[in-house]
């Protein structure tokens, strides 16, 4: 008579003790996720606030806007000036405003010398002479510019390549939540140019491609 082997499983208890383990590693790794995102949009954050105090030395050290500087050409005194720059028309505004690329900027513009003279100035670190921009801490660049989303003749700092949830938690943080009030303002750049003035834009979490501009 043959006889017959018991046939080794999980008992219910073992499965339940498996997924109650399963579960609490992916909650920590979604809460991982969610830690590292948050930081990500507070450096996002300080890099627009950044921008601001950066202008404003610039500013009160050598009594012209970046980029727009008129005697920009003339800034001996620390090592740079010369030929390294146009002059700008120093109309008090960073670009001319209006149908203004400004990802990439264009050569030569404003927009970029305004990047190039304050990394001469040693209020932003790269190479003086690079035609890129800096980037922000969620890897797109940033820009300034005026005259965008419905602001007006007022210089503002812009950021690319930014997700639905990163520019909606950067409005709520800063200012009215709002895409197209206040300080803080955002467009989808895919669907809309970035002098986009005032359309209604909801800050759908997964969309990518948004901008967002604040004031100076």
């Amino acid at each position: 008579m043959k006889t017959l082997k018991k046939q080794g499983g999980f008992t219910l208890v073992e499965i339940a003790i498996v997924l109650v383990i399963v579960g609490l590693l992916l909650a920590g790794v979604l809460k991982g996720q969610e830690l590292i995102e948050n930081s990500r949009i507070k450096n996002l954050a300080k890099d627009l606030d950044s921008m601001t105090a950066v202008v404003r030395s610039y500013q009160d050290r050598y009594r012209g806007v970046p980029g727009d500087d008129l005697t920009a050409t003339t800034h001996t005194e620390r090592g740079w000036g010369a030929t390294a720059f146009t002059a700008g028309n120093n109309n008090g505004l960073i670009g001319a405003g209006g149908a203004v690329i400004i990802f990439p900027p264009a050569a030569g513009s404003e927009n970029l010398q305004a990047f190039q003279a304050l990394r001469r100035a040693g209020f932003v670190e790269g190479d003086p002479a690079a035609t890129t921009l800096p980037t922000s801490a969620a890897g797109g660049g940033i820009s300034l510019t005026n005259n965008v989303m419905g602001f007006g003749l007022v210089n503002v700092v812009c950021m690319s390549g930014l997700t639905g949830k990163q520019a909606g938690a950067l409005d709520r943080l800063l200012d009215d939540g709002v895409n197209n009030t206040g300080n803080v303002r955002a467009a989808i750049t895919a669907t809309t140019p970035a002098v986009a003035a005032g359309a209604v834009v909801n800050y759908v979490e997964a969309t990518a491609g948004f901008m967002v501009c604040k004031i100076l």
